[in-house]
């Protein structure tokens, strides 16, 4: 029998679960309850009458149950409050409440032989559009780890499930013949029914990662299937248990499962551990998590960001990515104009990048915030190329690091470097939240090469992403000032300065002489398009 329901079809015979055309991976236990639920939609099923019906009467605890009927919402797509598919019904069970077809037999067959299912609904379109829309596969394999389905019950716990998927990531991407999509592309996806077909269209990917993380007291389980994006099918599977103690090994093993997949030529002995862990204290690392969900969303959550990560510091002295993280927040004042240029918690930022770099030296990400802090607060470019350089021997598939050294080549001169670089890391993320700030060193790089029209469309891209991002408003002033369009600048003026009212030409140049820029001609040809516009001169 083969019930069809909402975009999905579940078939009995075969024990496959379709959305569309798409195989959906789903635990056996989990499957059997779908069936179940399905089987018996026209009334409220109780837990006992699932311990009777799935686990055939075996005792089991009321989580389990909760986790397998989360398990059941995440595969058929039925997340957030909607309950189209699998409802809940206070103190009564669950019912499973969307209207269902069934027909008997396999799927008949089209003349192509492809099988025939419920015809797809139209699709939701990504939140921030790759470039190009359809992206090539890269000439080795390439793989993004997709989130992970939180299955603790708990909503507040969705970091954890994130954080896990990013360090798995990371882990991937110290294997510099793999290429692996950035995490926050990833995290694009997250609450969302995933067409694998796109994903392998809008990632330019070869293979899918996909699980679920359930962290339940003292242990953690994840799941992980790796996909062909090809065809969507399922080409390995296996689960973890341990200790949360234990939770980095568990991300190693993962990351060399999925190695010895994707290239079984490989010898096990020949696996060396890829990077260096950051910590073993989970109380810092859950902070560490904490305050990567919230650093960039405005000054009060960066501020809170912050307190977070000073309180792993303390637990954790040597955790270089928290030092990292909280001099990017930092880095991240200054960018936004939450602070000005001379407070003293700019030179607090620059301690911390100091000390991330020394603490962080097998760490990736620890050193591109390092870097990123280095030559943005203190304009120490010669240390902060060195501290990049290392990031991406570390890590080659980091998209931060490809951005941060497009940044720091364009104010070493090197500008055809730094086009390569940004382009890098946007092929790395096609669909970066951070997009707004990785165009930046594209645009800087038009700019300084004189070539003012390709600026300002790059500038136009970090605004698209970012309508107030302060660095991209600048530049597109100073261009419009350059290419003679007086009044479109003033415009843009106006918005800068609503966003950041102290911006002035005589503190720009402060700034920028003092810290940044080799390049004199170039300071004063971004400064005269500045003035053009009519931007405060200000005064020191």
């Amino acid at each position: 029998m083969i019930y069809t329901f909402e975009s999905h079809s579940l078939d009995a015979e075969r024990r496959e679960l379709r959305h569309g055309r798409t195989l959906v991976p789903v635990e056996p236990q989990v499957f059997d309850l779908l069936l179940f639920l399905i089987r018996n939609r026209q009334r409220v099923v109780s837990k006992d009458d699932l311990i009777a019906g799935v686990w055939k009467g075996r005792i089991v605890s009321e989580s389990a149950v909760s986790s397998r009927i989360t398990a059941a919402r995440h595969a058929v797509g039925d997340t957030g409050k909607a309950q189209r598919v699998i409802r809940t019904i206070a103190r009564k069970g669950v019912r499973f409440v969307a209207e269902v077809q069934e027909r008997g037999g396999k799927p008949p067959v089209t003349d192509k032989g492809a099988v025939s299912a419920a015809p797809e609904p139209p699709l939701p379109q990504p939140t921030r559009a790759a470039e190009p829309t359809t992206l090539a596969l890269p000439n080795k394999p390439s793989i993004v780890v997709l989130p992970l389905a939180n299955l603790s019950g708990d909503a507040n716990q969705d970091y954890f499930a994130d954080g896990m998927a990013e360090e798995i990531t990371i882990a991937l991407g110290r294997l510099p013949w793999l290429f692996v999509i950035g995490s926050s592309s990833a995290l694009t996806y997250k609450g969302r029914t995933v067409d694998i077909r796109r994903v392998r269209t809008e990632l330019g990917v070869r293979y899918a990662l996909t699980g679920s993380v359930r962290k339940d007291g003292s242990r953690v389980r994840v799941t992980a299937q790796l996909i062909d994006t090809s065809h969507g099918g399922q080409i390995w599977a296996d689960a973890f248990e341990e200790e949360l103690i234990g939770i980095f090994d568990l991300q190693d093993r993962v990351a060399a499962h999925v190695r010895t997949m994707i290239s079984p030529t490989l010898r096990s002995e020949e696996i060396e551990r890829a990077r260096s862990k950051p910590t073993e204290n989970l109380t810092a690392y859950d902070l560490f998590l904490r305050a990567l969900a919230i650093h960039r969303e405005d000054f009060a959550q960066n501020e809170e960001a912050l307190r977070l990560l000073h309180r792993a510091i303390q637990l954790d002295p040597g955790y270089g990515a928290a030092y990292g993280l909280a001099a990017w927040c930092y880095d991240l004042q200054k960018m936004f104009g939450w602070v000005p240029a001379s407070d003293p918690r700019i030179e607090e930022g620059v301690r911390l990048a100091h000390l991330a770099a020394e603490t962080g030296r097998n760490d990736s990400e620890a050193l591109w915030m390092a870097a990123q802090a280095l030559f943005l607060l203190s304009g120490e470019l010669d240390l902060a190329l060195s501290v990049i350089n290392r990031a991406i021997k570390l890590n080659p598939n980091s998209p931060n690091a490809w951005w941060v050294s497009g940044a720091v080549h364009n104010f070493l001169g090197e500008y055809d470097v730094a086009l390569e670089h940004a382009a890098r890391a946007r092929r790395l993320s096609p669909l970066e939240p951070l997009a707004f700030i990785h165009w930046m060193p594209t645009a800087l790089a038009h700019f300084f090469a004189g070539r003012y029209q390709d600026a300002a469309d790059a500038a136009d891209r970090s605004l698209g992403e970012h309508a107030n991002y302060p660095p991209a408003l600048r530049l597109k002033v100073a261009t419009c000032g350059l290419l003679g369009r007086i009044e479109e600048g003033r415009n843009w003026v106006k918005r800068l300065l609503a966003v950041n009212p102290d911006a002035t030409v005589a503190g720009l140049r402060a700034y920028y002489q003092s810290r940044l820029w080799r390049n004199p001609s170039g300071l004063e040809t971004y400064l005269k398009g500045l003035r053009l516009c009519d931007l405060p001169e200000g005064r020191l």
